[in-house]
């Protein structure tokens, strides 16, 4: 298998020195793969010295502070696809958290990246979860073809988390699907435990919770900061009316409920316990609800790292209390940015909110009536990313809408680059440090002919392609900057030295670590 990463990771573990009394470690019975959504490096940065927890433990192995989602879309279902099967979204399809395909016979065209649009009544918003569109076997897949009697198992606060780490050959699969956790493996027997998690969350979800108390050192995130005329955020405590799944979710709470499980089905199945290595693949997903509604900067995303690294450490201390010997590797899907009021205080002079006539609803509108053709001619949403020219067009006038989306784009100050497909395409796959990757090279890694748009825009480092805030949608990620793709990648193993990296490491070298 060809790898496009540098095997950082890899040379790290090992060349790490091995005293003449020790003998080598046996396989480990259990390799777990935990996801933080959205824990960028900055994050894991500027609270690891308050961790005392889970997140300290893990962090006394080998950590990678420089780890790296390459490609440019840094989205949950794409940086996803990169952790368990070593490959690029360019080379597992998964372009994106959701693309465009003109060609499919439903009338909504949109494609999420974990459902089977086949399915008769489906839409990209209420779909039947499937790997169908993962063109990449993951860890588990390959485990389980070598030695079919490994588990491979994936939990997860999401569906498409899920998914892309667990891969095809799963033995349980579980998501939150926004009222309970649940599977799209309908062949397996439902755990015991499963039913019984589920009717203890729903009991526990009907009471109201109360305000979290923060620790000492949050004591300086607690500062408002108003985002629209009428929503604030800064100084949440993540209280809670009873029945409210929606802040449940956007709460640290959602990754205690997803280890919670997670510790459940490793007891119930007996995972770790076998005659072969088992997988669990596990996708805590609160960092990121909590970033996109409330930004990475304030009162509530301290309050989630706070229980994060508690709820770990508790999971943790679980298998131990069973003896089980297992190896974690710990990353994430992709990072973020703070939402641009809170950043201008702070002195990041650029940093601003996208103009709303960037958003390609609006610039197809202008460009229809400029050109004398009806009906929306450029499909996608937002205003960054991907973008597709209608298919209902004669080639001639698909072609101007290009020139004219590419020309309008270009001009706007927000905008870094727009970049039509055939260049894209036209770019050779990068390899090797992806720090001095050109933006090209970044949208290269995440190409794929078959699903990729037609033109590509990129807006400047620090403009949030959110023009109106609402509820839960402050902050977002899905840039080719930094902050978006530079993750922690950290392996953790009991008895294992530990060894702080500054040097680069790519998210494609996980699985064969």
């Amino acid at each position: 298998m060809k790898l496009l990463g540098s095997f950082a990771a890899v040379t790290a573990l090992v060349a790490m020195p091995v005293s003449a009394a020790q003998a080598p470690q046996a396989p480990p019975k259990l390799l777990i793969a935990i996801s933080v959504d959205q824990f960028s490096a900055d994050l894991f940065d500027s609270y690891r010295p308050y961790f005392t927890g889970g997140l300290a433990r893990i962090a006394s192995g080998t950590v990678f502070r420089n780890g790296y989602q390459s490609h440019a879309a840094t989205e949950t279902c794409p940086g996803h696809s990169t952790l368990l099967t070593a490959w690029h979204p360019s080379k597992t399809g998964i372009v994106a958290n959701s693309w465009v395909d003109q060609s499919i016979g439903r009338e909504d065209k949109t494609v999420y990246c974990a459902e089977d649009e086949t399915v008769p009544g489906s839409t990209s918003t209420a779909y039947t979860v499937s790997a169908k569109h993962l063109d990449a076997q993951t860890l588990g897949d390959l485990i389980k073809k070598a030695s079919p009697a490994s588990r491979n198992v994936a939990v997860a606060g999401k569906d498409r988390a899920a998914v892309m780490m667990g891969g095809r050959a799963v033995d349980q699969r579980w998501y939150w699907d926004g009222k309970t956790f649940a599977s799209d493996n309908k062949a397996a027997k439902v755990p015991a435990s499963v039913t019984a998690f589920n009717a203890a969350l729903e009991k526990a979800l009907a009471q109201p919770r109360e305000a979290m108390t923060p620790p000492a050192f949050c004591a300086g995130k607690d500062e408002v900061y108003a985002v629209s005329p009428t929503l604030s955020v800064g100084n949440g405590r993540f209280t809670r009316k009873a029945g409210d799944t929606s802040e449940f979710r956007r709460s640290p709470d959602f990754d205690g409920a997803t280890l919670a499980l997670s510790a459940a089905l490793i007891n119930e199945l007996g995972l770790g316990r076998g005659a072969a290595t088992d997988v669990l693949s596990v996708g805590l997903s609160a960092t990121d609800y909590v970033g996109h509604a409330y930004g990475t900067g304030g009162m509530e995303m301290c309050l989630q790292m706070a229980a994060l690294d508690l709820q770990l450490g508790s999971f943790l201390a679980t298998l131990d209390r069973n003896g089980l010997d297992y190896a974690v590797v710990l990353t994430a899907d992709h990072g973020g940015l703070d939402i641009p009021e809170r950043l201008s205080d702070r002195g990041v002079a650029d940093a601003a909110r996208v103009d709303p006539a960037l958003v390609a609803s609006e610039v197809g509108k202008r460009i229809g009536g400029l050109l004398g053709l009806g009906g929306p001619v450029i499909l996608g949403s937002g205003a960054s990313g991907e973008f597709w020219i209608s298919t209902k067009l004669a080639p001639a006038d698909r072609k101007r809408v290009l020139d004219m989306a590419l020309k309008t784009y270009r001009a706007h100050p927000q905008v870094y680059a727009a970049v039509p497909k055939s260049q894209v395409a036209a770019t050779p796959m990068p390899g090797g440090d992806p720090r001095g990757w050109t933006v090209l090279q970044r949208l290269r890694a995440s190409f794929d002919p078959k699903r990729s748009g037609d033109f590509m825009v990129v807006l400047k480092p620090n403009i949030t392609p959110i023009p109106a805030p609402s509820t839960g949608y402050v902050s977002t990620h899905g840039s080719p900057w930094d902050y978006d793709r530079r993750v922690p990648i950290i392996f953790w193993r009991k008895g294992m030295a530990g060894s702080a990296r500054n040097d680069w490491a790519d998210t494609v070298d996980l699985m064969p670590t």
